[in-house]
């Protein structure tokens, strides 16, 4: 069950933080298999167990040369996002655990789906991602969705952390325009009609977990750090969600989770 901290917490903020959630071997778990499946990407390999994956490549990295673009032995310095991961089983054991489980069954009040999934490498150089509500890419028949963020690696100011604004979630979902910036990667977007200026940093420790509201504004800044700052983060619905848009997004996968 939730605390009443964390539900008072959802209810004003939108979100709420469990530290420790699990040992940081999890993370690191995770962080080998998509170093392995960008790898075998790279050579044109499929990773088995892990078909139908998506590698999306970063756009800005502070270190071109550094990161040996044409060599598949470290692929993984040139990626962005890996997307519809939860089918996997290193993945997917975590999607499925109990304790997840409950956090989803007590916010979303039903049963759940998991309908998308991605790893985020942030290398060193890479651009942060504008404010944004998740619910902007999510045009479903109910809502709201959950956000589940793990730290996989450190989360600083310094490397990028997410930032997020306090009772955001209360608001319909703003207009969002493309990324402003010269090179933004592919699907950037950003909220220009609001005041930010109340905004707070969430830094966190591997096997930290941050638990939000799909209309909750966040971003994230630049990595101007010389380490990588990952986190593998999933989004769940109520079971039986409609996708409503006229053409489904590819990075979306429907994956009914265990029932009680």
């Amino acid at each position: 069950m939730l605390s009443d901290i964390q539900q008072q917490s959802w209810h004003d903020n939108g979100y709420f933080l469990i530290r420790s959630f699990v040992p940081p071997q999890i993370g690191q778990d995770m962080l080998q298999r998509v170093v392995d499946i960008s790898r075998n990407a790279a050579r044109k390999q499929p990773t088995a167990g892990a078909e139908g994956v998506l590698v999306t490549p970063e756009q800005n990295l502070r270190r071109q040369g550094e990161a040996q673009a044409n060599s598949a032995d470290r692929a993984e310095l040139q990626v962005s996002k890996i997307f519809r991961l939860h089918r996997d089983k290193v993945f997917r054991k975590f999607i499925e655990s109990p304790a997840i489980l409950e956090i989803g069954r007590s916010l979303l009040q039903s049963e759940l789906d998991c309908f998308l999934s991605q790893f985020i490498f942030k290398n060193p150089g890479a651009w942060g991602q504008p404010w944004h509500q998740d619910g902007y890419y999510f045009p479903f028949d109910r809502s709201p969705q959950v956000g589940l963020w793990l730290a996989v690696t450190e989360a600083t100011i310094d490397n990028g952390c997410l930032w997020v604004l306090p009772g955001s979630h209360r608001d319909v979902i703003h207009q969002h325009v493309p990324d402003r910036r010269p090179n933004a990667n592919i699907g950037y977007v950003e909220i220009v009609d609001q005041d930010f200026s109340s905004a707070v940093a969430v830094t966190m420790a591997p096997g930290d977990l941050l638990v939000f509201h799909s209309h909750l504004m966040h971003r994230s800044k630049d990595n101007l750090s010389d380490n990588l700052r990952a986190a593998m983060v999933y989004h769940i619905a109520s079971h039986g969600t409609l996708d409503q848009s006229e053409q489904p997004t590819p990075v979306n996968d429907w994956m009914p989770l265990p029932v009680r």
